[in-house]
């Protein structure tokens, strides 16, 4: 049975693709690395920043859900959606006219998150078989526990540094990650152009 010819790969486009894909993915991997560090630097000021832009948030989602209210066909649904307007709207204009307070709430849930995770994780590592994969599944959720504990020991005074840490160093580590990433990918490039180097050598003493 005969085979569709294959078109040619041009290795020109490839090799552009790949450059720009990893310059690219460096320029973001360090643009938010940076914001990262300036995020654990300046930690209370990035937790005020994300309680305001979390109350913003909530007042668009209650303007969403006024909108549903007045399209909705049903006096059921309409009670509903208002309902979730009013009180989307009241704690965002709540949040943004105290952002101290919705940092300290803020905080509250990162606390329940880690706790709630950490547990999670420790109760999929029991029942998973032995192997690196639970150890380190264990690990991170011993991890989440005694973090989650620390800023429960630490409370309410660690709401002035514990979300911009956590997102700081969240930040950090996607853009460490994505300039390894990046890395990776100017390593194969330079395989290509040494490969493209070596074949005109090779043609001339096969000639």
């Amino acid at each position: 049975m005969a085979t569709a010819p294959t078109a040619p790969v041009d290795e020109s486009i490839t090799t552009d693709a790949l450059e720009m894909g990893w310059r690219t993915l460096a320029t973001a991997g360090a643009i938010i690395a940076t914001l990262g560090v300036l995020a654990i630097i300046f930690p209370l000021a990035t937790g005020l920043s994300l309680t305001l832009v979390f109350g913003i948030l909530l007042v668009v989602a209650g303007v969403a859900h006024g909108g549903h209210a007045v399209a909705a066909r049903s006096w059921r649904g309409m009670l509903w959606q208002t309902a979730l307007a009013a009180v989307s709207i009241i704690a965002g204009v709540l949040v943004l006219a105290n952002p101290a307070i919705g940092l300290v709430s803020l905080t509250l849930l990162l606390v329940a998150y880690l706790i709630v995770d950490g547990v999670a994780e420790l109760a999929v590592a029991t029942r998973m078989a032995s192997g690196r994969g639970r150890q380190s599944i264990a690990l991170s959720g011993v991890l989440s526990l005694a973090l989650g504990g620390l800023l429960w020991a630490g409370f309410p005074g660690s709401a002035a540094w514990a979300l911009g840490v956590v997102v700081g160093v969240s930040l950090l580590a996607t853009g460490v990650s994505m300039l390894l990433v990046a890395s990776g990918g100017r390593a194969v490039l330079t395989e290509f152009d040494d490969a493209d180097l070596e074949m005109p050598g090779e043609e001339q003493r096969a000639g």
